[in-house]
Formats: structure tokens, C-alpha cells, sequence
């Protein structure tokens, strides 16, 4: 049916004129608005056609995720189509499961929290151990060179995904200078398929991300989502919620870490606030000098920061927590910590950096702790 005339509208469209001086001349045309829409929808259409071409044709040529030594077409978006392509990574994620777990001490690690990265070598006299926990839906990502042992390793949660791939790699290539040639190395750790899904949508993000990328990289351990899921107990449950690497060595092992590292309520406070610094994946670690840097950054005030601090344990678990049912035992504690922290310091960027330098951490020979330093650029 003719969209009826009463919704017509006039058109006024411009001539050139012979001489060049535009709209000399004026011609109404009578066109139906809903010619005028259909037109939009149709040249729209082939926008988005040749942006998801382009895109195609981008990844058909990058093809830069290597699985079991083969260059792959098609980037696997799951892990139900990674094992239905390469059943062998349900052995490589056996195996980690079946390591025992390790509680690791403050000596010699570098904890890495949520939303944070680092990067080290083996030669590192301050490290020796990368690690993260506390993966429940979030996944921890390790990038290594073969040839020199370089690893970077970052606990993502869905934020700033594409960019901290692009920065592990070009960190670790970055360290890998002047040393054997080697291939990058891919390995994924946790995770599990929880209700909502978080983890399988991560993963798609994380794998694509890498795909993008122009530098070949191997994958070679994808425990998580589906392989690092517990089904008993009547409620699904991640196998393996945190992660440690030998830099020496370049061995995985599940791990726990009680000390967490200076600062853990400022660095957390990116969590839960907002701002430009809040969905960023933070480099925590200065290669150069061998200590661990915090900041500087910044996060917006919370508001009801009071109220939030007044609720119940259980209220607290419920609604700041993506999975709830599996969380460890001192999360709440820390979330309390956390918002105490923001309640005191609303403005960071005036109160923690005022004078927008990082706080740097070196180790401590005797103790082994992060002492913090004056460090002045």
C-alpha cells in the first residue's frame, strides 16, 4: 500500500547553474518520507556490508592464532569450537588441572590483580615468579617468547581486552630483543561457565583480539570456560581460579597468593568507579629500574559510597560480584577495603598522586617485601 499523501512531505533540492553558482535554480520534488527511509535503510545496509567485508578480509589475512602448529582460518570464538577443531587442548588443560596448587610467599613474586599487567625476564634478579587469582569469570592471559623467556601475563575482565593484547605482545618482543629467535606463545587460565556467560563472552573477546593482532602467535593452553568447570555440587564452580609461572623455568602451576602486594585497596578502587583510567589495563612493573609502579591514575567519586558501606556481607557479595556462589572467602573483606579507601580518597588524582608520579616498590633483600621508594624521573 502507497503511504498516503497526508504524510508526504516537500523536498527542496539545489541545481547547479550553468555558471557554477549553486541553487540558481530550485526544483521541488514530492517524495513520501517513507521513500526517503527505505533509501537511508538501504545505503546503510551497504555501509555495514562492506565494514563487516573489510573486517573479514582483515582477519583472512592476519590468520595470525596458530593452533597446534597450523595457521588458522577462522578464529575460534569458543571453546566448544576450539575442542571440535583440536581435541588436544582438553589434554593440555588436563594437565594443569591435575598439577598440585601452590601457595606462593611474598619473596620473589609479582602479583598481578585485575586489570593490571606485567611483563619480566628470566635474568629478573627481583622475580621469579609472575602469578594472579582470584579468576572467577575473569581469565588470566600469558604471553611468552620461546626464545628468551620473556612473559607478560594480565588479569582481564572484559576491559580494555584488545589493547592489553597488543601491549603484552609488543612488550615481551620488546624484552625478547637480542636474544635466540622464538615463537610468542599463548596460554589462557581461567574462568568456568557460569549462568551469565561472562567467561565464554571474554573469551571470544580475548581470542579475537589476538587474532587482530599481525604478529603470529601459538595457543597452547586454554584452561578455561568448559575445561576448568566443576559441575558437581549442584551449582557450576571454576577448577583453577589463579595461576603462577616460573619465569626460569617458563612452567604453569595453579597457585594461591595471600599477599597481594602494596596498595591493593587503590588499585581495586579502579573497579568499581568510573572514569578514563578505570577501564584501563595498567603495566605495573618497570623493567628498567626492577620495582613495581602503581599509578598515577584517577577514578570519579562513588556515589552512596556511605550507603554501600552500611549493607550486610551478603548484600555486598550479591551485588558486586559477577558470581556470587564462588567467590573466595575474602572478597567481601577486600570490597569493604576497598570502598573505605574510596570513601577516604574520592579524588586520587589529589589526595594519592598529587603530584601525578607513579609510587614506585623495590624489593627488599632481607625480607623480601615491596618497600616503597622515593623514584624521581
Amino acid at each position: 500500500m502507497l503511504e498516503p499523501a497526508s504524510r508526504w512531505r516537500w523536498y527542496r533540492a539545489s541545481v547547479p547553474h550553468p555558471s557554477g553558482l549553486e541553487g540558481r535554480y530550485l526544483h521541488r520534488y514530492r517524495v513520501p518520507t517513507i521513500t526517503i527511509v527505505l533509501l537511508v535503510d538501504y545505503i546503510s545496509e551497504i555501509c555495514a556490508r562492506i565494514c563487516r567485508l573489510s573486517l573479514a578480509a582483515n582477519e583472512r589475512f592476519n590468520m595470525v592464532v596458530v593452533l597446534n602448529g597450523v595457521l588458522a582460518d577462522e578464529c575460534p570464538t569458543s571453546v566448544r569450537a576450539l575442542l571440535a577443531a583440536h581435541p588436544g587442548y582438553r589434554d593440555a588443560a588436563a594437565q594443569l588441572l591435575a598439577a598440585a596448587a601452590r601457595d606462593v610467599g611474598t619473596p620473589g613474586l609479582l602479583y598481578v590483580g585485575q586489570r593490571e599487567m606485567a611483563a619480566v625476564v628470566p635474568h629478573d634478579k627481583n622475580v621469579s615468579i609472575i602469578g594472579s587469582d582470584d579468576a572467577t569469570s575473569c581469565i588470566i592471559v600469558i604471553v611468552r617468547h620461546s626464545g628468551s623467556g620473556a612473559v607478560a601475563l594480565a588479569h582481564l575482565d572484559g576491559s580494555g581486552t584488545a589493547e592489553a593484547a597488543a601491549a603484552m605482545v609488543a612488550r615481551v618482543q620488546q624484552l625478547a630483543i637480542g636474544y635466540p629467535e622464538g615463537r610468542l606463545e599463548l596460554q589462557l587460565v581461567g574462568g568456568f561457565t557460569d549462568p551469565r556467560r561472562y567467561s565464554d563472552d571474554l573469551f571470544a573477546n580475548i581470542m579475537l583480539s589476538f587474532h587482530r593482532l599481525t604478529e603470529e602467535i601459538d595457543l597452547t593452553l586454554a584452561c578455561c570456560c568448559e575445561l576448568n568447570t566443576a559441575v558437581g555440587g549442584g551449582y557450576p564452580a571454576p577448577l583453577v581460579t589463579g595461576v603462577g609461572v616460573d619465569i626460569r623455568a617458563g612452567d604453569l602451576f595453579p597457585a594461591t597468593f595471600p599477599d597481594k602486594g602494596p596498595e591493593l585497596s587503590l588499585r581495586c578502587a579502579r573497579h568499581i568507579t568510573g572514569g578514563l583510567h578505570a577501564a584501563q589495563v595498567l603495566d605495573i612493573y618497570d623493567n628498567a629500574v626492577g620495582m613495581l609502579r602503581i599509578g598515577p591514575f584517577n577514578y570519579e567519586p562513588l556515589r552512596g559510597v556511605d550507603l554501600w558501606l552500611e549493607q550486610s556481607d551478603e548484600f555486598i557479595l550479591q551485588h558486586l560480584s559477577t558470581t556470587p556462589a564462588v567467590e573466595p572467602p575474602h572478597f567481601v573483606h577486600n570490597i569493604r577495603s576497598t570502598l573505605k579507601f574510596i570513601q577516604q580518597h574520592p579524588f586520587p588524582a589529589v589526595t594519592v598522586f598529587p603530584d601525578n608520579r607513579p609510587h614506585y616498590y623495590r624489593r627488599d633483600e632481607q625480607t623480601g617485601c615491596w618497600v616503597h621508594v622515593t623514584w624521581k624521573i
